[in-house]
């Protein structure tokens, strides 16, 4: 990959989204191209088809390509899907710097201690997220490199992943002719793109609204404690609008995105129609618009509340003092805050990703946030000062350290 070039691959259950970032004479990064392409290869974030994946990813590449003038080589890629699992974890060692001075050395290893957990041999961590160090009993540390102490904790956000998902999307991307520089769990991609700091610390949860999968994850004090998949998404609102009105799927997407709403209060049209295409012949059909709320709204709530359910449980939803962040092509719904204020009893907004500048019209949307979010990682992996890690990431352990040495074979 070109040395100023960024680029951000979303493989979604729906879409397939690419993102290329370029670095500006002040050091940022700004979006040049977008490309996206439905995608027909995965099924709730996990890929069971090969060939129709490398061709999407082909397509949505050379699609941002074309808008940005510019050939990409190399991608930052992100994965998801239900086989995703986040458990928060607790080491412990001694100080051993000259002085009891904690070093670079003794953060590495208590940070060591905390991800030894005992994981299944199909699984593998994919990040470390360092929450907090207590340095002899004082915690809310965020960097204790210079302190002097005899006993430094860490506790961790261990995120795991299952070895062949991430076996097959890079098997997909390098067919498809790329270099994969990272793979990145995509909520901390989309997280990264709309969340605000101030939110962060008050504490908010992120719910990323895909196409095959419902994506969460919880931050508090500015970092992650809860990440967990609801394998249930908008394909789920579009089967039911199938069925119920039995109109061929796309004709059901269709509805859904031009007339869809998922709150009733939120309809500007109460007694407003809409018209279904005919199926064999048959002339057009008119439906109500009310009817399509009622068909949309259970499923939405249902997803909505099997979230707060899960925070709930964790006891994190009394924490959330920044409230709730729908990002994701769901969050375009018309009604999505309003149903969800209702359901966590927080406030909500839809969350949209950074303006970097650039193509801002192209490419500010929820679903575009993850491709943005991976672009904006993809700038701290590489040092860039505007993006550096915040401090509360400096130990963040990437999934492709531990990758490289499974997939030596693909390059």
């Amino acid at each position: 990959m070109a040395e100023d070039l960024i680029v951000g691959l979303d493989i979604g259950t729906t879409k397939v989204c690419a993102v290329i970032g370029q670095l500006d004479e002040h050091g940022g990064v700004e979006i040049i191209g977008v490309g996206t392409t439905p995608s027909r290869g995965l099924r709730r974030g996990v890929v069971i088809n090969i060939d129709a994946t490398v061709k999407a990813v082909m397509a949505a590449i050379e699609d941002a390509e074309m808008m940005s003038g510019r050939e990409v080589h190399g991608v930052f890629a992100g994965i998801a899907g239900g086989h995703v699992e986040g458990v928060n974890s607790r080491g412990v060692v001694a100080v051993t710097g000259r002085n009891r001075e904690i070093g670079r050395e003794d953060i590495d290893r208590v940070i060591d201690a905390a991800r030894a957990i005992v994981i299944p041999m199909d699984r593998e961590v994919l990040h470390v997220i360092p929450q907090e160090f207590v340095v002899d009993d004082q915690g809310g540390i965020r960097n204790p490199q210079g302190m002097v102490g005899v006993r430094l904790e860490a506790e961790v956000h261990i995120i795991t992943g299952a070895v062949s998902s991430a076996q097959n999307i890079i098997r997909c991307i390098n067919r498809a002719g790329f270099k994969v520089n990272d793979i990145v769990l995509e909520p901390i991609a989309s997280a990264r793109s709309v969340l605000t700091t101030d939110e962060k610390e008050l504490g908010v949860l992120l719910v990323d609204l895909g196409g095959g999968t419902t994506d969460v994850l919880v931050h508090l004090e500015g970092v992650p404690y809860h990440t967990e998949v609801v394998a249930v998404g908008g394909d789920q609102v579009t089967s039911d609008l199938s069925i119920v009105l039995r109109t061929p799927n796309d004709a059901a997407e269709r509805l859904k995105r031009e007339a869809g709403c998922c709150y009733l209060g939120a309809l500007e049209d109460p007694d407003g129609e809409t018209t279904i295409p005919g199926v064999g012949g048959r002339p057009p059909r008119v439906v109500a618009l009310r009817q399509l709320v009622e068909i949309i709204e259970p499923r939405m709530s249902e997803m909505l509340t099997s979230v707060r359910g899960q925070v709930e449980r964790a006891g994190y939803l009394e924490r959330l003092g920044g409230g709730v962040v729908l990002t994701g092509g769901g969050a375009l719904m018309p009604g999505t805050t309003e149903l969800a204020g209702e359901i966590f009893g927080l406030p909500a907004r839809v969350g949209y990703p950074a303006k970097l500048g650039g193509l801002v019209e192209e490419y500010y949307n929820p679903m575009y946030s993850t491709g943005v979010g991976l672009v904006q990682y993809g700038a701290a992996r590489q040092g860039i000062e505007h993006f550096d890690m915040q401090s509360s990431e400096s130990g963040f352990t990437s999934v492709w350290d531990r990758m490289k040495k499974w997939f030596g074979e693909f390059f």
